[in-house]
C-alpha cells in the first residue's frame, strides 16, 4: 500500500500563486507515476498534470505554461507549483500516484479556491 498526504491549497486572488506538495509513504519503490487530479464542484475528475519517476511530464492543455509539477524521487515527493491562477482553477486538488503495475492510489485532497 502507499499513503499520500496533500498540503498546500488554500484562497488566493486571481493571478496569484500556490504551491502544492505531496509527501508518499509506504510501499513508495513500487511508484512509477505521480500527479495531480482536481475535480470542480459539479464536474468529473480531471488530470491536472503527472509526472513518470524518469521525469516525463504531462499537462492538461488548460494549465500549459502556468503550471509546473516536480519531483523528487530521493524524498518520495512531488509538487505543483501553480502560477496565473484563474477562478476556473478553483476545485479540490488530489494526488495521485500509480503503480508500475497500474495500480491507483489517492490523498484526501486540498481545496485550492481562486478568487476574482
Amino acid at each position: 500500500q502507499v499513503q499520500l498526504a496533500e498540503s498546500g491549497g488554500g484562497l488566493v486572488q486571481a493571478g496569484g500563486s500556490l504551491t502544492l506538495s505531496c509527501a508518499a509513504s509506504g510501499r513508495v519503490g513500487s511508484i512509477n507515476v505521480m500527479g495531480w487530479y482536481r475535480q470542480a464542484p459539479g464536474k468529473q475528475r480531471e488530470l491536472v498534470a503527472d509526472i513518470t519517476r524518469a521525469r516525463s511530464t504531462n499537462y492538461a492543455d488548460s494549465v500549459k505554461g502556468r503550471f509546473a509539477i516536480s519531483r523528487d524521487n530521493a524524498k518520495n515527493t512531488v509538487s505543483l507549483q501553480m502560477n496565473s491562477l484563474k477562478p476556473e482553477d478553483t476545485g479540490l486538488y488530489f494526488c495521485n500516484a500509480k503503480s508500475w503495475l497500474g495500480q491507483p492510489y489517492w490523498g484526501q485532497g486540498t481545496q485550492v479556491t481562486v478568487a476574482s
